[in-house]
């Protein structure tokens, strides 16, 4: 089920791309068909304008259950930023707890071993220096007997010394709400932020009391005794302390996050209901570790290798977190958009992994985004490894070819008859297409269009294709993968400039190099120009595997090895010399090589069997 909410007037502008949106819905679902989750629901948010999922089915056994937008998951440690941290930041407003003191001053048991040296923003930045988790043996419960387990912990390294995500730092600070406000912390949570912000499907569930209503929530593994936890909380830490605890125990929806996303987005502030104070937001949501240790803010997560649900084009500087049972958030303010993730993929078993899909959605998430500029962001932090900042950013300087032409205000094009060859690839860094930027440009006349193997649309997957018209230009798409594989004569007599514009993925058989080789074939002679506008090659200038040795065929249309390490301005540049074409060829380049993923640049894949960059 796909929904789409607007904020404001009906007519306002998409903020996402449908397709970019299209493929999260494909991942997702390729992911609950590999059987990594029963399902989930996903939920993009950007300047009111919210796209939500819900997939699969949020129960399996003992029967299958189908998903729905209001199902309860255990969000397990998103229960840290949503419940925790934001409890003792409340406290730290009211004056009430210093972060900079130590964590004795409020629990004064939590001694020995140099314990009395670890304040409370190092437990909330994880470099308290203390191991991940309690250990369950000898058997104990309940809150006093976590602080008192806590206490006898041994300190392995020094407060400020690394970064060690913790489960036991967040049970300290689940306690220290208790002590400090009187109230137990599902109480305090519940009163002061879940329904002052009309959270009313999000709370913690004591195992103590009667569960209720279960059939919306969301059943996580199969325990020893061979039943399904539901309605109680996965993480076996929190069920020893009855489900209630400061690092997981918290149930929630999407819609629910989606209002306390939108709080924190806000400034603290949600529907005239302050929860924060702007600059308490700010402070948590900005780097609090030290200089020489991986980026956290106090609660969240910004730059640590626990973030990889940013994907690879959000800034450095936004902010989120994860959860054992599979959910995740991430929060861009510079591009306004918020992603929010749930699923419970240890149901009915565990061992199943779904970070390698948060960092997808996280990818098309940002890929989804429209007019907005990923690739020059103020504000961003600067790159950082091993503790170091490296010099200068990502390759974010990287164009395509037609982001050249457009900077140039496509004077190289002014007064040229154009035939342009393409397919969806053929988009700026904006991700607006090569073909409306050509119509719509002054002095540009684009008379006709040629399509490549999948159609000029990228969506086509057959033996040929037929020459058509283009609905929205009412231009003619010559096709280059039917009866003819080289534009005919009398299609480029009318012509000046036959443009090529088409996402290569970087080996020898993949056809778009052999329909560019054509081109420059059938132009030779002509007078017509052929311009490439180039593009990075994908998998880098490395060069791997043999040379074509066979006869040359449309998957093998010249000697070069399998993968080539040349983008296709390069190779046709290469190939009209060796065969000696007598054509005009102008290469327009963008200025850099390397991986895709270490431009900036947004992927579009550039054909049905090509559904993601890691394929190709």
């Amino acid at each position: 089920m796909v929904t789409l909410a607007m904020a404001g007037a009906a007519a306002a502008e998409p903020v996402f791309h449908a397709d970019r949106l299209a493929e999260m819905r494909e991942q997702a679902m390729q992911t609950i068909a590999r059987g990594v989750m029963p399902g989930a629901v996903i939920r993009l948010e950007r300047k009111g304008q919210v796209h939500q999922e819900v997939l699969g089915d949020r129960a399996t056994v003992p029967k299958s259950e189908k998903n729905s937008a209001d199902t309860i998951y255990d969000l397990a440690s998103l229960t840290k930023v949503v419940a925790t941290t934001t409890a003792v930041m409340k406290l730290a407003e009211e004056g009430k707890i210093d972060l900079a003191a130590p964590v004795q001053r409020y629990l004064p048991a939590f001694l020995g071993a140099g314990k009395e040296a670890i304040t409370v923003r190092q437990l909330m930045t994880h470099v308290s220096g203390l191991r991940a988790g309690l250990s369950p043996d000898p058997p104990w419960s309940g809150v006093e007997a976590a602080l008192a387990r806590a206490c006898e912990e041994p300190l392995p390294n020094p407060p400020g010394t690394v970064l060690r995500y913790s489960d036991i730092n967040f049970i300290l600070l689940g306690i220290l709400v208790e002590k400090v406000s009187g109230r137990t912390l599902d109480r305090y949570c519940r009163e002061e932020i879940f329904s002052p912000l009309g959270m009313k499907d999000t709370g913690f569930r004591r195992i103590s009391e009667k569960p209720g209503d279960l059939s919306r929530i969301a059943p996580t593994e199969r325990i020893a005794d061979g039943s399904v936890l539901r309605g109680v909380v996965h993480d076996p830490t929190a069920r020893r302390m009855d489900g209630v605890a400061g690092h997981a125990g918290l149930f929630s929806t999407a819609a629910d996050l989606g209002r306390f996303v939108k709080m924190v987005q806000s400034g603290g502030e949600l529907e005239g209901e302050r929860v924060l104070k702007v600059e308490t937001v700010r402070r948590m949501t900005s780097v609090q570790t030290p200089p020489d240790l991986p980026r956290r803010g106090l609660g969240w997560d910004i730059d640590s290798p626990f973030a990889g649900q940013r994907g690879l084009h959000f800034p450095l500087g936004g902010f989120g977190h994860t959860g054992w049972t599979g959910p995740s958030i991430w929060i861009d303010p510079f591009s306004e958009t918020s992603l929010i993730f749930l699923t419970n993929r240890n149901h009915p078993g565990g061992g199943t992994n779904v970070l390698p899909l948060r960092r997808d959605l996280g990818t098309l998430a940002a890929e989804a985004v429209t007019g907005f500029n990923f690739l020059h962001v103020p504000g961003t932090l600067p790159v950082q490894a091993d503790g170091a900042v490296i010099a200068g950013p990502r390759k974010l300087d990287v164009l395509n070819g037609i982001d050249v032409l457009e900077r140039e205000g496509f004077e190289r094009l002014k007064g040229k008859r154009v035939g342009l060859v393409t397919n969806p690839t053929g988009q700026n860094r904006l991700r607006k297409s090569t073909l409306d930027l050509l119509h719509e440009a002054d002095g540009v006349e684009l008379r006709a269009l040629f399509s490549p193997e999948h159609g000029i649309r990228g969506d086509l997957d057959q033996e040929k294709i037929g020459d058509t018209t283009d609905e929205a230009t009412g231009l003619p798409i010559y096709s280059l993968y039917g009866e003819r594989r080289a534009p005919a004569k009398d299609q480029l007599k009318d012509l000046d400039v036959l443009v090529y514009d088409i996402q290569d993925v970087g080996c020898r058989f993949y056809t778009y190099i052999s329909t560019l080789v054509n081109c420059m074939e059938a132009a030779s002679g002509t007078g017509v120009k052929v311009m490439v506008l180039d593009r990075v090659n994908p998998i880098g200038a490395r060069v791997e595997g043999p040379v074509l040795s066979e006869k040359r065929s449309f998957v093998g249309t010249h000697e070069i090895p399998v993968r080539h390490g040349m983008t296709l301005g390069e190779l046709a540049k290469l190939i009209r010399a060796e065969r000696k074409f007598d054509v005009e060829l102008e290469v327009v380049a963008g200025g850099g090589i390397g991986w895709f993923d270490e431009t900036g640049l947004p992927w579009r894949n550039p054909s049905p069997n090509l559904r993601s960059l890691r394929a190709a």
